[in-house]
């Protein structure tokens, strides 16, 4: 179980600082070719831009974190088990009606006590990578676009585009391309699911026998 804790603090530390440091990087690379490309100069202290640096890289990764846009994806919502348990309990004569959030509890419920910890890390893994490679193309998308915007702006403006602006934006663009075709985060996320529902078909006296035991006590809470 500590070790299993310890995956989850790890991955979700990940979650938190590769996009945000990855937005990061991207914004001082930005300002700073925009900058020069309009003979701006920026005086800060060395210290000053390490810990202004630092201070976004945490901030963007906590706020794209927090709002939790990669869950709203279809890739995330289709085919969870939660659904499995909710669509197995409806077809219980004998048991009542499981709402969505209700069936999203008994799913957690069944993942800490009864899967095998290695699945716990395949989850804590694949969805990892899911919500980072997705963070990592809508970012890269964010800055494609406006650094294509920022070339345009410079070429009218001084009669000639920037070519260190015109690569930044070309490598942005290509990032987010190989991202899109090469999309392995929205299959193994599929997958993943696919995986824990098998476990779940597998156990079917179990969930069964746990899908009962929570209607009981619902039952004598009501009484």
């Amino acid at each position: 179980m500590n070790s299993s804790s310890s995956s989850f603090g790890c991955y979700e530390a990940a979650r938190i600082l590769v996009p945000g440091y990855y937005f990061a990087i991207l914004t001082v690379a930005f300002v700073q070719l925009v900058a020069t490309a309009l003979e701006w100069p920026i005086f800060v202290n060395d210290v000053v831009l390490v810990l202004a640096f630092l201070v976004l890289g945490f901030i963007a990764g906590l706020t794209l974190y927090a709002k939790e846009s990669t869950k709203r994806r279809k890739a995330f919502q289709e085919n969870q088990p939660s659904f499995y348990l909710k669509t197995k309990s409806r077809s219980m004569a004998d048991l009542p009606v499981m709402e969505e959030d209700e069936a999203k509890q008994m799913y957690f419920y069944i993942l800490n006590n009864h899967i095998p910890p290695v699945f716990h890390e395949k989850i804590f893994f694949f969805g990892t990578i899911y919500h980072i490679m997705i963070q990592v193309r809508r970012t890269s998308l964010w800055f494609s676009l406006l650094g294509t915007l920022a070339v345009v702006f410079l070429a009218v403006a001084n009669g000639k585009p920037s070519t260190e602006l015109l690569l930044f934006s070309a490598t942005t663009w290509l990032v987010y391309v190989l991202n899109v075709t090469f999309n392995k985060a929205d299959r193994k996320m599929q997958e993943n699911y696919k995986d824990q529902i098998y476990w779940l078909e597998m156990n079917n006296d179990l969930v069964e026998s746990i899908l009962r035991k929570r209607s009981h006590v619902q039952q004598a809470q009501r009484s």
